[in-house]
């Protein structure tokens, strides 16, 4: 039996910066991943902040909003099985530094902020997630 989910993907302010949309797009479309929707917004930090509100009692938590509102992103809704679980294992660990050898964030995160790409933890989060960037 097929398990096909959607899950939120984010290519944060630092990896827009650097030009790497279409490589981290290119990343998941070789790994079996449909793109569906995607959308290059900016963000304020008021929306930030209802995004991240699970965070918000974690110390990083502001950190946190400043950055996903300091510049352009790309929201993506990717399709494929087992989607969220496949999206984090490929985008890697939080740390750059800790994460393996060809994840998206070993390769373009720069810190533990600055990692490049967001991904939904949970199919329920997903759900949120992607209906709080695509809600018509």
């Amino acid at each position: 039996m097929s398990n096909v989910e959607q899950t939120l993907s984010i290519i944060k302010p630092d990896a827009v910066e650097r030009n790497l949309e279409n490589e981290i797009k290119e990343i998941f479309k070789n790994n079996g991943f449909i793109i569906l929707e995607e959308k290059k917004i900016q963000i304020e930090k008021l929306e930030a902040e209802k995004f991240y509100k699970v965070h918000e009692t974690k110390p990083f938590y502001n950190d946190l909003c400043a950055y996903l509102s300091s510049g352009p992103i790309v929201v993506m809704v990717l399709e494929k099985e087992n989607a969220v679980l496949e999206n984090r294992k490929l985008m890697g660990a939080t740390n750059p530094k800790d994460a393996e050898e060809g994840t998206i964030r070993k390769k373009y995160g720069i810190s533990i902020d600055k990692n490049s790409v967001h991904g939904s933890d949970s199919v329920e989060n997903a759900r949120i997630e992607i209906d709080f960037f695509f809600k018509d």
